[in-house]
């Protein structure tokens, strides 16, 4: 059996590249695309408007290269040969010398053409055709159909103007042709392109201001949420705008806020409710205790009415969650440095690591009380404590090391439920209500952060709080 399961963890770790092997291309072509994409939702809308514009005006411009230039190019290519091959049939019909001048004049004045007779020597040398020309390319093969006889042509000497030499059969000479360029292909060709960059260009322009109006209130929504989230105060920005389903999820957002702020100052005031009248009842007691006889049944009796009290302090304060106060900047050395006294009195290693002038926005209140829970709680069961305060591009790491017995993996999360103690590794003996980590957790999550337990180096437990700057 053993050799059978060790061949099967063998061969499962094959089988899964030879698997990756088959779809690597496309796994890999796709994971390219997600990473050069941009994650925003505005870069995103330009990409899925601007890709499609620039996809047709690409085929535009290819099939209106491919068809339209090519084919006027052609035309005037051949018009030209044609007035050449007419130029030659009138000299080698009528050879005489002094009709040389006239036919330049005819050219000159009919044709748009200089045509001189030259010598036949020296003809110039074939030269090597340009690397991209269509009107070299069309030119060279029009004159080759229509007159086909040796011919030297130059397109890239004069930007102007074209040179065409052609040799002839009788007389003995050579053809010397200069043609304007624009004779022979489609020279406003770019004012088409021109036309159609440009009108993109406004198209583009309208297109990004368009988006911007739309995406905005998205964006204004998002930074609501997470502000609300965050327990802050929303910006005076936000308000309903845009298209409708952005404004009826805007919409939605509010109602759910009035319902949550609702919700909690409902039971803020019940639970005041409710501490009113058992504090009335406990003073009560007090007051009993203080009239009667002094002995060991009152002593107890009065400790049981003093615990009563701190059980009763701790339920509010859970239920309330210290969430009236304002957001402000809170000195985090400050706040975690003053336990060094409560260190030194209970005899503890206190160790901190932080910068003195490090600050976070957050409930002044309510962050010491998240600090001081934790702390406490790492005092009561540990006798070596260690904070390191990290900060990273847009959050703050708080770490608590001890060296406590710690607890077990599997109940890490329970303890941050209301009223749970563990009877297992963190003793009872020093009494609680069982809400200190709860209530370090709801603190957290009403700034937009979270508390999570691991094991420590020191070897107890170690609690991180993460926290948003």
């Amino acid at each position: 059996m053993a050799s059978e399961q060790t061949t099967v963890e063998i061969a499962d770790p094959n089988a899964a590249p030879e698997n990756h092997g088959r779809r690597a291309p496309w796994r890999l072509i796709s994971h390219w695309v997600s990473k050069k994409m941009p994650k925003g939702l505005y870069a995103r809308s330009l990409i899925a408007i601007i890709a499609p514009m620039v996809l047709l005006q690409s085929v535009i411009a290819f099939v209106f290269m491919e068809r339209h230039w090519q084919t006027v190019t052609q035309r005037l290519s051949q018009s030209v040969a044609a007035d050449i091959s007419a130029i030659i049939d009138v000299i080698e019909s009528y050879p005489q010398d002094q009709k040389y001048e006239m036919i330049n004049r005819i050219a000159r004045e009919n044709l748009g053409l200089n045509a001189t007779v030259l010598p036949p020597d020296p003809f110039p040398p074939a030269t090597t055709k340009p690397f991209f020309s269509i009107l070299d390319n069309v030119l060279r093969d029009k004159i080759t159909t229509q007159i086909a006889r040796p011919f030297w042509i130059d397109t890239v000497g004069d930007s102007r103007l074209l040179e065409i030499r052609i040799r002839l059969e009788k007389p003995d000479k050579v053809l010397r042709v200069f043609a304007k360029r624009n004779q022979a292909y489609a020279s406003n060709s770019h004012i088409f392109l021109v036309w159609m960059v440009g009108t993109s260009f406004v198209l583009i322009l309208i297109s990004i201001i368009f988006l911007g109006n739309q995406i905005r209130p998205i964006q204004q929504l998002a930074e609501a949420a997470e502000q609300f989230g965050k327990g802050r105060q929303m910006s005076g920005k936000f308000r309903l705008r845009g298209a409708t389903e952005v404004r009826k999820a805007s919409l939605a957002f509010l109602q759910m806020r009035e319902r949550i702020e609702r919700q909690m100052e409902q039971r803020t005031a019940m639970l005041t409710g409710v501490s009113h009248d058992l504090r009335t009842v406990l003073t009560r007691f007090k007051l009993q205790l203080a009239l009667g006889e002094e002995n060991e049944e009152t002593q107890e009796l009065q400790s049981d009415v003093e615990e009563m009290q701190k059980m009763l302090e701790g339920y509010i304060d859970f239920a309330k969650g210290e969430s009236g106060e304002e957001i402000s900047q809170v000195n985090v050395y400050d706040a975690i440095s003053r336990h060094h006294n409560e260190a030194a009195l209970r005899k503890k290693q206190f160790k901190l690591d932080c910068d003195r002038n490090f600050s976070i926005r957050a409930r002044p209140g309510a962050f010491s009380r998240l600090i001081a829970n934790i702390i406490t709680n790492a005092f009561r069961y540990s006798d070596k404590i260690s904070i390191t305060v990290k900060q990273g591009n847009s959050r703050i790491t708080i770490v608590v090391d001890d060296d406590g017995p710690g607890i077990a993996e599997e109940h890490y999360e329970d303890v941050f439920k209301p009223f749970v103690r563990l009877d297992e590794a963190r003793n009872q003996d020093e009494g609680g209500t069982g809400l200190g980590l709860s209530i370090a957790r709801d603190i957290a999550h009403n700034h937009g952060g979270d508390v999570n337990l691991h094991p420590s180096p020191l070897g107890g437990l170690r609690v991180i709080i993460t926290l948003p700057l």
